[in-house]
C-alpha cells in the first residue's frame, strides 16, 4: 500500500507529460527514416547517397504522434455524434 501512491503519481506525471507534448508538438520524427524523408544507401565506394523516399511518412520526415492521433479521432467521433 505504501508504494501505490508514488506509483500512481509517477504514472500520472508521465501521462500528463506525454499529453502536453502531443498538444505542443503533434508531429514527431519518422522512426523509419530518422526524419530525413528518405533511406540512406551507399554507393560502391561506401559513400552515403540518397535512397528511396520513405513510404511511411510520405517523404516529409514527420509523423503524427499516437496520442495526437487518438485525440483527433476522439474529437472527430464526438463532433459527428453531436451534429
Amino acid at each position: 500500500m505504501t508504494l501505490l501512491a508514488p506509483a500512481v503519481a509517477c504514472l500520472l506525471i508521465v501521462t500528463l507529460g506525454y499529453a502536453g507534448m502531443c498538444a505542443a508538438s503533434p508531429f514527431g520524427t519518422c522512426r523509419k527514416c530518422n526524419g530525413f524523408g528518405f533511406a540512406l544507401d551507399t554507393d560502391r565506394k561506401g559513400r552515403p547517397k540518397r535512397g528511396k523516399s520513405c513510404r511511411r511518412c510520405k517523404a516529409t520526415g514527420k509523423r503524427i504522434r499516437v496520442g495526437r492521433w487518438l485525440f483527433n479521432r476522439a474529437q472527430r467521433i464526438y463532433r459527428e455524434g453531436t451534429h
